[in-house]
């Protein structure tokens, strides 16, 4: 069994596009931020690779090879762009589990008609039941300009509100700016 992370039940780590969340998210989930050896893991990815249609270009999949070859072996990866609830719920709590992105999977969900809310419902249910330690990436994307058509305005009204229902839960919250942790809730990991 891995060792206990010296980290909340949930935390949320936000940023904007490029801003080291999911380098910082990584980090956090193995424990190496101190420089200690990396322990087993297991990364939920949102990106539905499946969908052709949308991640079928040369500069997606060299993004997520590097996402890969950054990681290593001590990962393990289920790739689910809509059920993460379904995933969490099967954790039996013996790794760390990062989910990355809900900024994604938000994205799938509204392109194939889900229910959000009801998804963002079934999502705060298991992280409350998960046995695991869970760290979710998600961007912050409340801080542009308002965008021009209604569905890129409700993705973002969307993404907002299911970034607050998360941060309310968290013990953590963690937003990265040029590559640099803030504590938003609770204390940054030495």
């Amino acid at each position: 069994m891995a060792a206990a992370l010296p980290l909340p039940h949930v935390t949320l780590v936000l940023g904007g596009a490029r801003s080291g969340k999911s380098t910082y998210a990584e980090k956090l989930v193995e424990g190496t931020l101190a420089g200690g050896a990396p322990r087993p893991a297991l990364l939920v990815a949102t990106a539905d690779l499946a969908d052709s249609a949308r991640h079928s270009d040369d500069e997606m999949a060299a993004r997520v090879a590097m996402h890969r070859r950054r990681r290593g072996a001590h990962w393990q990866t289920i790739e689910e762009p809509v059920d993460i609830a379904a995933v969490l719920r099967r954790q039996d709590g013996t790794r760390p589990v990062l989910v990355d992105c809900l900024t994604l999977w938000l994205s799938n969900l509204l392109l194939r008609g889900h229910d959000v809310d009801s998804a963002g419902e079934s999502l705060a249910a298991a992280l409350a039941d998960s046995r695991a330690t869970v760290v979710l990436v998600a961007n912050e994307v409340g801080l542009g300009i308002v965008p021009d058509n209604a569905l890129a305005r409700r993705f973002r009204d969307e993404a907002g509100r299911l970034n607050m229902r998360l941060a309310r839960q968290a013990g953590q919250v963690v937003l990265l700016v040029a590559g640099l942790p803030m504590a938003i809730k609770g204390v940054l990991p030495a």
